[in-house]
């Protein structure tokens, strides 16, 4: 198909059927238009197309389905995509019914590879993940922008969503979401070609679906400018600033009275200015998160302010229909200037030559991959990797791995034989499916199966089928927990107990007199406290959603095949303390007036069932420094020396790298995750309880040997956060120490005078 230009030249387009669907990628060779002219800037070239738009023509391209332009020579364009943890269905990336490009590699929830604290693991899954996405795209099956991934902290357990993200940690999410953006797009800011565009969400506060009646649409998050700057946007700050994502996305509710999408503060000020957010990088809103600004916010008094509004402060592209059907109307009105409509599609149009669009696809090594290179051996590979890295063992009394001589097992519960369930949300169609049963049976053993119950079902008429599965096993396995019937986007929970009668099902089975292993899966953390105190549940295993190679990860991780070595990257709070505080409640630190016993590892004040970082092992380990820390650091010198080095950013300059020596003093081969975490009093009342500065996974240390963990705390892991916001090294006596045991312990001094690292952007007044 060929469309012509005003100009009359000729740009050609290759178009495909899609299942009912069409889409279309340029082919610029033998072009005179500036668009097709690599020797121009990008924004250069974008501006063109712009320049060559009526007002109508560039409204209907600021939805998530532009319509093209087919006198310009631009065809349509579908700007949503989804690859969250592998390329996914979404409106803009359509699978086959059968044949190729019907399935793509389904790798583990985030949630899962957050519990692995592997960075560079992160960093391989999202470079396949962006492979195989380019695979769909060139094959006109994907586009090139993936709304992917959620980097909000998963601070309140019964937020739907949680398992979309990788934990609760700023610091940890940080270092994740670095990985992730430079995998998925192909390194920091790449030049010349962007692999594909990521897209950091939600931009901020976004952690309540509906909740007791508090919609996301329109609820107003109320967060002071200390826990915005310290809990709320760091990640979104290694995200924009340091990986250079190509786009963000403001979120459905409003922070301090102004709905996201609307907020020049958060979208100009903080996203713009002070992460830097570049002209050919762009925002687009939540899904009709810009009609909600007039309705259900009533932030407007009309649909075209609300459109207005949120071109204005920033939100370029509209995931709806509100820009292309009412931002003309909102021109005429004089509600806003064209001139920033057209900017706001001139950075999606430049980005779109980032990426490589007009180019001849012969000369941009992305639009050769294919077919073959999806759902690789190597990708498989990784598939499993994760799941198996990401599985974390919460109690064990010996009873794992299973002794050698177990041959029969009884597998239980409503995970036992899960298929579609353990890929958890935004996912695609996964090559296969491995289910907790066919994983085990796989592994060799004889498997007696009976669901008994189901995840939220208190029908007990499956319980005399589970009993006698158990009759002659050797051995007893429970795979039960939440899904996503119990959360998902658009459902947070009421409580964080087990559901249903999956508890009284395990009692029963408990008094088998047979070793029991029970499997925690979802997201979200359930109360396990009975199971814990329980002397005849040998093992808890929790396993999250670990898709596509699930069932063989959890086999291998039972029966020692694979160690487990993974952390919990969220806390398991006991169930009384969603009675605590409310969802709404977005104040991190504990407040007696309020009852609040403070929010995440960093500030909780009560006793937690397990707690952040919290995993076990099947072998033991030996801690010792490689060489003794420091006792004290000049709070000046560090300041001198980064400058003096060029450090850009003042919170990502080095304070020091903290070597530990780990040996394996069992007999088991094992990964080993380093956390080091940290606490001062120094700075601003009241302090947290402790907070991770930093965190490294070493691989495969064999029985009696030792290996280095490399643990860098930059300055900003250590800056304290006063109350404008702003990140300060203060002197004073710092405590760190290894692992949540505290296995390895030191103290330092930070000497001088206070230095602040990072000026945070103050609101307005008004």
């Amino acid at each position: 198909m060929t469309f012509f230009s005003p100009r009359g030249l000729a740009v050609a387009f290759v178009a495909a059927s899609l299942d009912g669907a069409l889409a279309f990628f340029p082919n610029c060779v033998g072009s005179n238009l500036q668009a097709c002219n690599t020797s121009l800037s990008f924004m250069e070239r974008a501006s063109s197309i712009v320049a060559s738009y009526s007002l109508t023509d560039v409204v209907v391209n600021l939805g998530t389905s532009a319509a093209g332009v087919e006198l310009a020579g631009m065809p349509p364009y579908r700007w949503w995509s989804e690859a969250l943890h592998g390329v996914a269905s979404s409106p803009g990336t359509f699978f086959a019914s059968s044949g190729e490009f019907s399935y793509a590699t389904s790798f583990p929830e985030p949630i899962n590879l957050g519990a692995s604290f592997d960075d560079p693991l992160i960093n391989s899954v999202a470079s396949v993940i962006s492979t195989e996405a380019r695979a769909f795209n060139n094959a006109n099956r994907a586009g090139l922008d993936f709304f992917t991934p959620n980097i909000n902290p998963f601070k309140d357990p019964r937020w739907g969503r949680g398992q979309e993200t990788p934990g609760e940690d700023p610091l940890h999410i940080s270092r994740y979401v670095y990985q992730l953006v430079t995998g998925l797009q192909g390194g920091v800011g790449p030049d010349p070609y962007f692999k594909i565009i990521a897209n950091c969400k939600h931009f901020a506060g976004y952690d309540l679906e509906n909740w007791n009646g508090n919609n996301r649409m329109a609820f107003d998050a109320i967060i002071s400018t200390q826990d915005l700057a310290e809990f709320y946007t760091p990640s979104f700050q290694s995200c924009v600033r340091d990986a250079k994502v190509g786009s963000v996305m403001c979120s459905y509710n409003a922070v301090n009275g102004i709905p996201s999408c609307a907020s020049r503060y958060l979208l100009q000020d903080i996203i713009r200015d002070y992460f830097q957010l570049g002209e050919n990088q762009w925002i687009t809103s939540d899904c009709d998160a810009v009609l909600n600004v007039f309705d259900p916010h009533n932030y407007t008094t009309s649909l075209a302010e609300a459109a207005a509004l949120s071109i204005q402060a920033g939100t370029d592209l509209d995931c709806g229909t509100t820009y292309p059907g009412i931002l003309a109307q909102a021109v005429d009105q004089n509600l806003v200037a064209e001139t920033d409509v057209r900017t706001a599609l001139t950075r999606l149009y430049g980005s779109l030559v980032r990426l490589g669009y007009f180019d001849d696809p012969v000369v941009q090594p992305y639009r050769q991959l294919g077919w073959t290179d999806v759902n690789t051996p190597a990708a498989q590979k990784l598939a499993y990797t994760a799941a198996v890295e990401g599985m974390v063992l919460l109690k064990n009394d010996g009873t794992l791995p299973l002794a050698k001589k177990t041959k029969t097992i009884a597998v239980i519960g409503p995970w036992a034989n899960a298929t579609n369930q353990l890929q958890g949300n935004y996912n695609g169609i996964a090559p296969f499916l491995v289910t907790p049963l066919e994983g085990f049976k796989t592994a060799g053993f004889s498997v007696n199966f009976a669901n008994g119950t189901g995840i939220s079902s208190n029908d007990t008429s499956g319980f005399a089928a589970a009993i006698a599965a158990t009759s002659h096993a050797d051995a007893i396995v429970f795979v039960g927990g939440i899904d996503e019937t119990i959360e998902s986007e658009g459902n947070d929970r009421m409580n964080i107990t087990w559901p249903g009668n999956q508890l009284d099902l395990i009692g029963e089975l408990a008094k088998q007199g047979k070793p029991l292993v029970v499997i925690q899966m979802g997201g979200g953390q359930v109360d396990d406290s009975a199971l814990k105190a329980n002397p005849a549940v040998g093992a808890i295993l929790w396993g999250g959603y670990p898709s596509q190679s699930g069932g063989t990860a959890l086999a291998d991780v039972v029966t020692g095949k694979a160690a487990p070595a993974g952390r919990l990257p969220i806390t398991q709070y006991p169930a009384n303390y969603v009675n605590q505080i409310p969802m709404t409640d977005m104040t991190l630190r504990p407040n007696a007036s309020t009852g609040s016993p403070g929010r995440t590892y960093k500030w909780y004040t009560g006793t937690p069932i397990f707690e952040f970082g919290h995993g076990l092992h099947y072998t033991n380990f030996s801690f010792s420094w490689s060489s003794t820390p420091a006792a004290s650091y000049d709070i000046q010198t560090l300041i001198s020396s980064a400058k003096s080095n060029s450090v850009e950013f003042l919170d990502s300059a080095p304070l020091e790298t903290f070597e530990v020596e780990v040996k394996n003093t069992g007999h088991v081969t094992s990964d080993y995750v380093a956390l080091l975490f940290s606490n001062t009093t120094a700075g601003p009342s009241p302090a947290p309880l402790k907070q991770l500065i930093s965190y490294t996974r070493v691989h495969g240390v064999a029985a009696g040997k030792t290996a280095v963990a490399a643990l860098n705390v930059t300055l900003g892991a250590i800056a304290r956060v006063d109350e404008q916001g702003n990140s300060v090294l203060f002197p004073g006596t710092y405590d760190i120490w290894l692992d949540t045991t505290g296995a390895l312990t030191h103290s330092f001094q930070l000497t001088g005078s206070s230095v602040q690292i990072a000026a945070w952007p103050q609101p307005s007044s008004s």
